[in-house]
């Protein structure tokens, strides 16, 4: 069974966004995209909630072709072309967008059906509001966590309304020259 992973970046207080939204903070710099391209490249689905997939839509698809787009971004635009994405939306209806399926009800019993075809992890990309939803759910297999040597103090939290306990086992780390140390577990029994 195929397994979904968060992936995110998060302060060091553990949230994912300022409390507008802003991710001015995240340093996605040249090293993390080859790190994080080298285990994306594996994979062959993306998950987003709806307005993280509109941020990516808005950006992904065109950043490639333009005269100023550097290496990380032209591979990343050819890898978001390509991969199958999963966007969990209630307000979003199937519509004819490639290479992409729209879950907007039956949650837990969607998911697991997607979870049942193919072997190679889904990464749930960014998304604290879909991903607070599969974590109610317990649908959620693993973390991969860039964490930021940043203290927000307030924002948007990777873990929100948390009612049960689940013991994570770390299975790699990696510390980055930018400060930023990545954080990678599953959880215990998945």
């Amino acid at each position: 069974m195929r397994r979904i992973i968060s992936f995110a970046h998060v302060s060091l207080d553990g949230f994912v966004a300022g409390p507008n939204g802003e991710m001015d903070w995240i340093k996605a710099v040249g090293e993390i995209f080859e790190y994080v391209g080298k285990r994306i490249g594996e994979g062959d689905t993306a998950m987003y909630g709806r307005v993280t997939y509109q941020l990516m839509e808005s950006y992904w698809p065109v950043v490639g072709a333009s005269p100023t787009a550097n290496k990380q971004e032209i591979e990343h635009s050819k890898w978001y072309s390509q991969i199958h994405k999963i966007i969990l939306s209630h307000t979003l209806n199937e519509a004819d967008l490639p290479n992409t399926t729209i879950i907007n009800s039956n949650l837990a019993e969607r998911i697991n059906q997607v979870k049942q075809v193919g072997d190679k992890e889904i990464l749930l990309f960014g998304s604290p509001s879909a991903t607070h939803a599969l974590m109610k759910e317990g649908l959620i297999d693993g973390y991969w966590l860039f964490v930021n040597p940043m203290v927000l103090g307030k924002g948007i939290p990777l873990f929100s309304d948390v009612k049960e306990q689940a013991k994570l086992n770390l299975v790699h780390t990696q510390q980055f020259n930018c400060g930023v140390t990545e954080l990678s577990y599953i959880v215990e029994g998945r």
